[in-house]
């Protein structure tokens, strides 16, 4: 059987992001993957999100997510930007509660930052995840020169 020397195949180190790393990350993406619970069950569902305190918040028009942050339910969100052409790439991932945004002056500050909807119908509501834990990871292709920020 033969084996693969060093310069034929394609080393990958995988970089364990701090908190910090994981905030700038999510600031380069605008849609990520909502993980909740929906009639008992996991679902996941594309949101279109930014930034805000260092948590992540999105508009919905009302169903299943606008019931999970009602009940304040403990939720998952990821985002990432992967090539896997280049085997290259990161995702972060970001657990804790979810609560509508309810506070007059709170709303006013998110509702500037979201100018397009990403889905045509109004989103009245504004979500927030009280990030309690979030972590990342990078995977970089070492087989030439890497772009660290």
């Amino acid at each position: 059987m033969a084996t693969m020397s060093h310069s034929q195949s394609h080393a990958q180190q995988l970089d364990v992001l701090n908190r910090r790393q994981c905030l700038d990350r999510l600031q380069q993406v605008r849609v990520g993957r909502l993980v909740f619970t929906e009639d008992g069950l996991p679902a996941i569902h594309p949101v279109n999100f930014r930034l805000w305190q260092e948590d992540v918040v999105f508009r919905v028009a009302g169903g299943a997510k606008l019931a999970a942050a009602a009940t304040h339910q403990a939720v998952a969100f990821e985002a990432d930007e992967l090539d896997p052409d280049l085997r290259s790439g990161w995702s972060v991932t970001v657990v804790g509660t979810a609560e509508p945004i309810t506070a007059i002056d709170d709303l006013v500050e998110v509702a500037g930052t979201f100018v397009e909807p990403w889905v045509q119908g109004r989103r009245d509501h504004f979500i927030r995840i009280r990030t309690e834990r979030i972590t990342g990871r990078q995977i970089l292709d070492d087989t030439g020169p890497q772009y660290r920020p």
